[in-house]
């Protein structure tokens, strides 16, 4: 077996998990048809991941297991009261659910796309800058993502409520690519994706 291939196999694991950008998930996807072995890869893979998801299905902590903990490590939760933050956070949603943005969804999608989505955030935060196109100009933003995704997700401008926009990326959410607005709050970096909506062809 050559070196290529053994690549060609690994690249196939990081495809099954949805690791890879969408260029490059497209092209092994086209080159797994073409190509028994790597087909026979992905099934083996994709059997194996069933089977361990059979067997070790994931626990739901134990009630009250949160609250056992914060006693012990000394945390009291501060009471809850509307912040800044989430009044902005609410804005911005109702915006891009009143825009018509019918890929977005709320529905619960299981671990698997939560997972992905703060897998994606914590690897943006690594990179050297969290978008792909790095502006606060949303009319810089919202053109980048044409061709790139089926549909332009709305760009909202939330400066004035502290939420200045850095820009945007595309991530990949169970082998769809999604639309991702990165937004600033004081140092922090908020990662807002649209995820696919189930069922949607791309």
């Amino acid at each position: 077996m050559t070196q290529s291939s053994e690549d060609e196999k690994l690249l196939v694991h990081a495809y099954v998990d949805g690791e890879l950008d969408p260029a490059n998930a497209r092209a092994l996807a086209a080159r797994i048809e073409e190509n028994p072995a790597l087909a026979a890869e992905r099934d083996r893979i994709e059997a194996l991941q069933r089977a361990l998801r059979t067997q070790f299905p994931i626990a739901a902590p134990p009630a009250g297991l949160r609250a056992r903990i914060e006693r012990a490590a000394g945390l009291r939760r501060a009471p809850a009261r509307p912040t800044w933050m989430a009044m902005a956070a609410s804005v911005a949603l109702a915006l891009m659910l009143g825009s018509g943005a019918t890929f977005v969804t709320l529905a619960p999608r299981g671990d698997a796309a939560a997972d992905a989505v703060v897998a994606d955030h914590i690897r943006a935060l690594m990179a050297p800058q969290p978008a792909d196109v790095a502006s606060s100009d949303r009319h810089t933003v919202k053109p980048w993502f044409n061709g790139k995704i089926p549909e332009s997700p709305r760009v909202v401008d939330l400066a004035k409520a502290d939420f200045p926009l850095l820009g945007g990326r595309i991530d990949v959410i169970g082998r769809t690519p999604a639309p991702v607005l990165v937004y600033g709050h004081r140092k922090h970096v908020i990662s807002l994706t649209a995820v696919p909506t189930p069922g949607k062809p791309d």
